[in-house]
């Protein structure tokens, strides 16, 4: 009987297919399980540090911290504008919360009007979320104390401490340093420096003028952070300290300025308007460099209500204008050195007179000397030092507009410095060139515009620190000096500004311009009065100017009684010690009505102070000068052999009741 051989091939046949899928299934499994173990060991060896900042960063939060703004001082180390702690209040928006029910509830603890209401409702709703919007800056201890023992009941609302800038001399230096604020939209940009998120920290200020302005980004630093541990939600539940990151502090900018003759400037100034700027004659430096009126730029940084802003922009003597870079005057006479050393270049004998009788007729106008009697003959020194208008009509009408233009551009007018601020307005150099471009309608030069160009006057106009540079120039006699305001950054100090070319005039008649400022402040001289330092025999050298506003025909020029608006300009420029100048300065009293009677006192005072504080100086005015010599009697020499008797001297005999002589003892 044959055996069942098809039944054993099934079983086989299906062992077999059962095997290969155990096997095919199996392999399966192990390349699962392999890619799965090496997906394992790659998280977890390789990929450890990533996940456990990911780990982390869902326990800690951190939250970046302004860093301390740099420092400014001044050439001799005190500070000009630093940083001091303020107790802060801080809301921010989240689900859950009402911010208008917030900010109710905390106009009970600080002031705060419905106005103001308003505005930070719209600032929390503009903010991302969670992000933090200044309520108030500078809480009293009470305040910060109502609102902490309150956090439980307040949610989103942080009492704090900061750090707000501070300007421990008000207004002195506010035109120079400027001020911080709060970052406004415009301030924002898509890339570079000012797209930094620290920018909408509630506790970042940006520089908004002068020096906190030009150097904000070396003022700022490098900012920090703080570790908060958060909960679930993101509310900070504690301050991790052993995890933040410090921030670096801003770089300290040294000006060149001195801080006690920048007080008293401000100080001699009182209620005028105008500006005053002291240069070192020999570097460049500026010492001093004061317009006013001032506002507190502190004032600015905790930030202005409207009506606040809209007294300082709409007072007549405007306090927020730099009187010194950006406002713009004619120079007067003080311009009359600039004619004469132009007049000396072109060949004019300085000892040539012109006879002033009070004015003089030109193209069919009678042009008025400041003195109505006039001054008689005059060379050039007598007319500086008298500041003669009929002698400078007559040199300026002889050597033409171009000559004078040629020689004040090269003594800094009608130009910018590179003095790391902005704000500097060029004025005007007229000239035949600058009319044909910029008056088109009359494009020629008319002669009798010489004669007012001559004597500072016409389309002429400069700033206060053009007329030191100016001075300074003139003073230092060989160096075309360049002003330098920044002395150095982060210790690092910035080029000189002695370190230029020489001046393209002769020095011989540099020396006469100088002489005859020096007759200023002589006896009979314009500024003689106002211009004695009484510091030993330490003298100053200057020269007065007053630059009109209105025209005489027109009628609209006024004394001290009348509109302050239509009162003359009074400026002076000066240099000392005489014989070898160290500081040069320039004053500009607006609408001052002269410039021996308003800006060259108050020079006489700036100047003082700058020289007392120079210790050479000061040790030359505390030497007692040598007494006079006595020319010996020769009839005393020699002693007598025997007594000589003269007769009395023959006086008058008092009568009895001169109050000289009592009565009981008048004659017998």
């Amino acid at each position: 009987m044959a055996e069942p051989a098809i039944f054993f091939e099934e079983v086989n046949e299906r062992q077999g297919l059962f095997h290969r899928r155990a096997v095919l299934l199996g392999g399966f499994a192990g390349l699962g399980l392999t890619a799965l173990g090496g997906r394992l060991a790659y998280l977890q060896l390789l990929e450890t540090q990533r996940y456990e900042k990911l780990a982390t960063s869902n326990q800690f939060n951190f939250k970046l911290v302004p860093a301390p703004r740099g420092l400014i001082v001044d050439r001799n180390g005190a500070v000009l504008a630093a940083n001091r702690p303020n107790f802060r209040l801080l809301v921010s928006k989240d689900k859950g919360t009402d911010p208008e029910a917030t900010l109710k509830t905390l106009a009970s603890f600080v002031p705060m009007d419905e106005a103001r209401q308003r505005r930070l409702l719209r600032e929390i709703s503009n903010a991302p979320r969670r992000a933090p919007v200044s309520v108030m800056e500078d809480m009293t201890w009470e305040q910060f104390s109502a609102i902490n023992v309150r956090a439980p009941e307040l949610p989103n609302v942080t009492a704090d401490m900061g750090e707000v800038r501070v300007y421990p001399h008000g207004g002195a230096f506010a035109h120079v340093i400027g001020y911080v604020a709060k970052v406004n939209r415009e301030d924002l940009t898509p890339t570079g420096p000012n797209s930094d998120p620290i920018l909408l920290h509630p506790g970042f200020r940006i520089g908004k003028q002068g020096i906190e302005k030009a150097l904000d980004l070396e003022l700022r630093g490098r900012a920090g952070a703080k570790k908060v541990e958060v909960d679930a939600n993101g509310r900070e539940v504690r301050h991790d300290e052993d995890g933040d990151i410090a921030a670096v502090p801003g770089k300290e900018v040294q000006l060149t300025l001195d801080v006690d003759i920048q007080n008293r400037a401000l100080e001699v100034f009182g209620g005028e308007s105008g500006g005053a700027v002291l240069m070192d004659c020999r570097t460049g430096d500026i010492l001093c460099m004061m317009s006013a009126p001032s506002f507190d730029a502190n004032r600015f940084v905790r930030g202005l209500t409207g009506a606040e802003y809209r007294a300082l922009a709409n007072y007549e003597r405007r306090p927020l204008l730099d009187k010194c870079l950006s406002g713009t005057y004619p120079p007067g006479s003080t311009f009359k050195t600039m004619t004469a050393l132009a007049a000396l270049e072109a060949g004019i004998d300085p000892d040539q007179t012109v006879s002033c009788g009070g004015g003089m007729y030109f193209g069919g106008r009678y042009f008025r000397c400041h003195k109505k009697g006039g001054h008689g003959a005059q060379n050039m020194r007598d007319a500086i030092k008298n500041s003669c208008d009929v002698y400078f009509y007559s040199v300026a009408s002889r050597i033409g507009p171009d000559r004078i233009a040629a020689v004040a551009r090269e003594f800094g007018f009608g130009q910018t410095f590179d003095i790391g601020i902005p704000g500097q307005k060029k004025g005007i150099v007229p000239s035949t060139q600058w009319v044909r471009e910029n008056r088109p309608k009359d494009p020629k030069w008319h002669p009798g515009e010489s004669l007012s160009y001559g004597i500072g006057q016409g389309m002429l106009t400069a700033n206060c620190l053009q007329l030191a540079v100016m001075t300074a120039r003139l003073a230092n006699g060989r160096k075309a000096l360049n002003p330098r305001l920044i002395k150095s950054i982060g210790g690092k100090e910035l080029p000189r500004g002695s370190d230029v070319p020489d001046l393209p005039f002769s020095q011989e008649h540099l020396n006469y311009v100088r002489d005859g400022m020096a007759a200023v402040t002589e006896a009979g001289g314009t500024a003689f009065r106002a211009s004695q330092l009484g510091l030993g025999d330490i003298l100053m050298a200057g020269k007065t100017g007053t630059a009109q506003v209105y025209s005489y025909k027109a009628g609209g020029h006024r004394g001290k009684g009348g509109p302050w608006r239509l009162r003359d300009h009074g400026l002076f420029v000066a240099f000392a010690p005489l014989d070898e100048p160290r500081y040069a300065l320039a004053v500009i009293v607006q609408h001052g009505m002269g410039g021996s009677t308003a800006a060259a006192p108050r020079a006489r005072e700036i100047m003082r102070v700058a020289l007392l504080k120079d210790p050479e100086l000061r040790a030359r005015i505390e030497t007692p000068l040598p007494m006079p010599e006595i020319q010996p009697d020769l009839e005393l020499d020699t002693v007598p052999d025997s007594p000589v008797f003269a007769e009395p001297p023959n006086t008058p005999t008092p009568a009895v009741g001169d109050p000289l002589v009592p009565p009981s003892e008048g004659p017998a």
